[in-house]
This record gives C-alpha cells, structure tokens and sequence, in this order.
C-alpha cells in the first residue's frame, strides 16, 4: 500500500508555499490541500497595497499565476472544504464530511480579524443595504473577497471611517485617501503604531498620515456606533467619548487579529498564543505541524517562542518545515521581518525585542526627509532595526540585529 499522503490545512501563503516546496524538493508522494475558501492560495499583503488600490487584480495576488499548477503537479487541491476535526490517534482529519488518513498533517490556518462588538450590531442593521454600493457598510480585511468589496468604497468622496492605527489600519487609510476618499482614522494610544514601534517611530507614521489629509485623531475612545438613513442616503454616525461625532459611509475594523487554533485546542494539541511548536514546527504530537500565523514556535536563536503575523515568516515557516518532510530535519532559524509601503514610504523591519523589550531607540539619516534607519537597543544590544526609504539599508540591517557591533551617531 503506498504511505497515507501529507495533508495540508490553509489556503495562504504558507499552505501554499509549503506544497511548492514539497514538489521542488523532490517529494512525490500525495499531497493534500483544504483550504475553505473559494479561492486557490494567495498572498495577503496586496490586499491592503496593490490590491486595493487598483493597481494589481486578484489573481497577482496568487502563489501560482494559473491554478492548473496544482493539478499538473499532483497536488490534490480542495476549495471551499473546511477541515471540521483531527483525531491524531488514528491520523486522520476530518473534511466536507469525510474523514482522511494521512502520514503527517500541516496547520497553515491563519488568523482572523478580532471582532468590535458595536461594530457588528450595525453591520447586522445595515446587512440588507450592502448589496446596494451606495448603502453603508462595515468592514473587516483579511480576505481575498473582503479587499474587493472594500475597493468599490473607496472613491472619491467616500467617508471612510477607521478603528485602528496599526498596520492594517494605515494601510487602508493610505489607500481611500489615494483614491481621494476622506479618512478619519481613531485609535486609542497617544499614536498609531505605539506598542510596535516606540514613540519615536510612531510619530514619523502619525505626521505622514496628517500630511496626507487624514482625520487622525488619537486617545479616541468610541462610545457609539450607529446606523442612520436609507441604502440610497444612509451612513453610520461615530460618538466619541469626547463628545464628538460625525457620519461615514463604510467602517473598516482593524484592531488586530487572533490565531485559528480551535481545530487543534479541540484535537488536544497544546495551544498558547497559536499552536505550540518546537523549532521544527512540530506540535505536541509528532505527526502534526503548524506554520505561518498560526505557529507559537520555539526560535532558537532568540531563545523563546514567538508568533509572527507577517509575510516573510509564512514562507520561512513553509521552507524549513518542507525540507523536514523531505528528509532534512531543519529548524526555522530565520529572525522576524515585515515591511509596509504607505504613500512613498516604504520600511522595511527585521528583529523581535521579545519579553524583555528594549531600553532606547536610535535613529540615524534624514529623519525630516524620512529616509533613515531606527534602531531599538537593550543594553548594547541591537534587538530589532529598520530603514525607511533607505533601499541600500537592509543588509547592513540584517547583520546588526543581535549584535552588538555598535552603530553609526544619532
């Protein structure tokens, strides 16, 4: 009998690159992947970029340009199947139904978006109005459909109401406001990005923002949101515990997102913050991994566990894991990075300071011209280090993190 093939959950980045790299290395065995969107695997990062703002279509956004890759390369691809159960004692998963054997399975299930409670009971309100473009609406970004339905609101002239100012959040602000649509942008913190960055960095992101006509207001706290009007001259009206209020056309919600880890939780697999992973992305059970945003795992060279949400660990992620199932144990080695392009910023940032976090920041370059580098020190140590618009930076970047070799003067 020819061995049970390897199963893949997830239709991202990470399932996707994971049954490339399975192929490339030489592995020939079946290979499964369930992903319940309608969609084969895309990349999520033009979903807040290119995507949204006209310049690229949806298939751009795919890891195979044509999706007859998967046939022709023996990947069995299932769209639109939700995997629904694991029982990892017999090594099986189940799907639309049914239940499949398989010799090791691969958690690439993602994140959602973190739910804003007064948020939904208006999207509830205005749900019949939505299929009129015309009608409010409320918005969360994380799929590929979500980016499309989110582009046909941002004209100009369109009031578009943020919660939000991370990544995701600035990110749909740059682009309504690249299609002349009026932004007003709330977040709770002094300014966006503030946990993430420190406030020397933070504010280099509030000042391009405002420079760029957005209503940016920080220390909002939202005390209501209600919908008004009709599908042909409707809105939602935003209260603010400061007493102000004012009326969008479309809320979009971006205040984080949280891992899918209730297949494994409910599989007794060892959850906490994601899916608990050794350095070689193994779960508590030998015969079941996690990649990409779902993934906990051990760093071995940061020495704790850490979760990242980014792009660049969803692909790190699926190439170790790959090369272990092929037959060369390897250990995902590879340090955080991430990157954004707002207006005509674009940064690039490696490094994770951890539990332990960082003492002081030290920027050198243009800041005013916003072409320089940040660098975020605990002790003498480089624990994290990004350039904005410095496109000759990252290599230099990529060898200071974790050292302590010194940097250039403030």
């Amino acid at each position: 009998m020819s061995p049970a093939p390897i199963i893949v959950v997830g239709g991202g980045l990470a399932a996707g690159t994971l049954v490339t790299q399975l192929r490339e290395r030489g592995h020939d065995g079946e290979v499964v992947l369930l992903t319940e969107e309608a969609h084969a695997p895309y990349e999520r990062p033009p979903l807040s970029k290119d995507l949204l703002l006209g310049k690229t279509e949806p298939q751009s956004a795919a890891v195979h340009d044509d999706d007859g890759w998967y046939p022709e390369h023996g990947i069995e691809l299932r769209t639109s199947t939700a995997a629904t159960a694991i029982d990892p004692a017999a090594r099986r998963v189940q799907a639309g139904g049914d239940w499949l054997d398989y010799s090791d399975l691969v958690l690439a299930t993602g994140s959602r978006p973190r739910r804003m409670a007064m948020a939904d009971e208006v999207a509830d309100e205005v749900a019949d109005e939505v299929a009129d473009e015309s009608g409010a609406a409320v918005f969360y970004l994380r799929t590929l459909d979500d980016s499309l339905e989110l582009r046909e609101r941002l004209h100009a002239g369109a009031r578009i109401g943020i919660v939000g100012g991370g990544w995701i959040g600035l990110e749909v602000a740059s682009a309504a406001r690249q299609h002349d649509a009026e932004v007003t942008l709330l977040e709770s913190l002094d300014l966006p990005l503030l946990r993430v960055l420190g406030p020397e960095v933070a504010q280099v992101f509030a000042d391009l923002h405002r420079e760029h006509g957005v209503d940016l207001r920080t220390g909002a706290q939202i005390t209501g949101i209600s919908a008004h009007g009709h599908a042909d001259a409707g809105g939602i009206t935003m209260a603010l515990a400061d007493g102000a209020a004012f009326d969008v056309d479309a809320v979009v919600v971006g205040v984080g997102i949280q891992p899918n880890v209730e297949l494994a939780d409910e599989a007794g697999l060892t959850v906490d913050n994601g899916i608990r992973t050794d350095a070689r992305l193994r779960t508590s059970d030998e015969h079941v991994h996690a990649i990409g945003d779902v993934a906990n795992a051990d760093h071995p060279v940061l020495g704790y566990p850490v979760r990242v949400e980014h792009w660049d660990t969803a692909i790190k992620h699926a190439k170790a894991l790959a090369a272990t199932l092929t037959g060369t144990p390897t250990e995902a080695t590879d340090l955080p990075y991430f990157f954004t392009d707002q207006y005509d910023l674009g940064m690039e940032y490696v490094g994770h300071p951890g539990p332990e976090g960082y003492d002081r920041v030290v920027l050198t370059g243009d800041v005013p011209g916003r072409v320089f580098r940040a660098w975020w020190l605990r002790g003498d140590t480089v624990v994290a280090g990004m350039h904005v618009n410095d496109w000759d930076a990252i290599d230099e970047v990529r060898r200071l993190v974790g050292t302590s070799d010194g940097l250039p003067p403030a």
